[in-house]
């Protein structure tokens, strides 16, 4: 009986330290969580809409890793730097987040070189490194081994593609799928590592998961690809395939923006096909996820959802100029995310909205949009 009752209370005490300890720790990450909440307001309209629709204990790290990615596109969007000063930049980051450098360092001394160009947003995240690396470090050890994996990929495949970025374009679709994947495809494969490890039940999926996850990365990619062409342009970068181009006979040196060009307009056509295929396997990606979970799901289908709407914007007018022609409207973003919430719980229902919504977008035969 002693035995039992010193036990009970050894537990007890325990569970108050582990608690008093959890508080401590809240406390001191209150300010780096408080940045991290601001952050992504500042520099993504949709992930700062979409993240909060995870729940506690997701939300944290899915919004640490989009700030983590942020700062790696940072480094590769900078117009000023060279590809081989973005490529020492992205291995010195890499450095950070896998615990080899110290943040402070990577703050004070790419801040120093960031150009002005660069959105004010942007600017604060780099400064403020330290904080968004203190939260990475309070995960547990699968959380933190799925951001650095993302980062070290990603930042090593960008300064691969920024070697080689020009008007030119890339050299085929398999070109285009491997841009897609360190960019888009390998955050999937982070996130999906997230979830799992948040929702036990997933992992008898994970294979499954993996896969699909690296198309809905893909995906969103060529969406985001396909909306920003002329602004990339703009910049003497073109991220789409010249085997494909070449297939519909367009002179890549050639174009401009608001000429009369058919056969660009059927290149691009068939890659919002292609794009559209995508988010199919996107959407069966999120019907893996319980239905009671619908934080999950809803971040997942608003993704999905404001993809279809902007293909479906560009399918209708691929003689666009501009990105904002294309983009959709907030009423069409508080649309999506009305139906999610009203159909989130339902597959079959989930199947038929997203059949009805790629309706319009052109479908391929024999490799022509039909």
């Amino acid at each position: 009986m002693w035995f039992s009752c010193e036990s009970g209370i050894t537990t007890i005490l325990r569970s108050r330290l582990a608690t008093i300890a959890t508080l401590m720790l809240n406390a001191d990450l209150a300010p780096a969580l408080a940045f991290q909440e601001r952050s992504l307001q500042a520099v993504s309209r949709t992930f700062a809409l979409t993240i909060p629709r995870l729940p506690q204990g997701l939300r944290e790290p899915v919004g640490n890793g989009y700030l983590l990615c942020r700062i790696a596109d940072t480094i590769e969007d900078d117009p000023e730097l060279s590809w081989s000063e973005k490529a020492r930049w992205q291995e010195a980051f890499v450095a950070v987040v896998q615990g080899r450098a110290e943040p402070d360092a990577f703050a004070r001394d790419f801040a120093a070189v960031l150009s002005p160009q660069m959105p004010a947003g942007e600017r604060e995240l780099i400064r403020n490194t330290p904080l968004v690396i203190q939260v990475t470090r309070s995960f547990n050890a699968t959380q933190q081994e799925a951001l650095a994996r993302c980062v070290a990929i990603m930042g090593s495949g960008m300064a691969k593609f920024q070697e080689q970025a020009s008007r030119a374009g890339l050299a085929d679709l398999a070109a285009l799928d491997s841009y897609c994947y360190v960019v888009a495809g390998v955050v999937g494969e982070m996130l999906t590592t997230l979830f799992i490890d948040y929702e036990p039940r997933l992992v008898v999926r994970e294979a499954d998961m993996q896969r699909l996850a690296v198309r809905f990365g893909q995906g969103l990619q060529m969406t985001n690809i396909l909306k920003d062409f002329w602004t990339d342009w703009e910049r003497g970068v073109n991220w789409l395939p010249r085997d494909l181009l070449a297939r519909h006979g367009v002179d890549v040196a050639a174009l401009a923006p608001g000429q009369d060009n058919p056969a660009f307009q059927h290149a691009l056509l068939e890659l919002v096909a292609i794009a559209g295929r995508h988010l199919d396997a996107a959407l069966r990606y999120t019907l893996m996820i319980p239905r009671e979970q619908t934080g999950m799901r809803d971040f997942c289908l608003w993704a999905i959802a404001m993809a279809v709407l902007t293909l479906r914007r560009i399918a209708a007018q691929p003689a666009f100029q501009r990105a904002e022609q294309v983009k959709i409207s907030r009423d069409s973003v508080r649309r999506v995310v009305w139906m999610s919430q009203l159909l989130h719980r339902s597959d079959e229902l989930l199947r038929l909205a997203f059949r009805v919504g790629v309706r319009p977008l052109p479908q391929i035969n024999g490799g022509v949009p039909a």
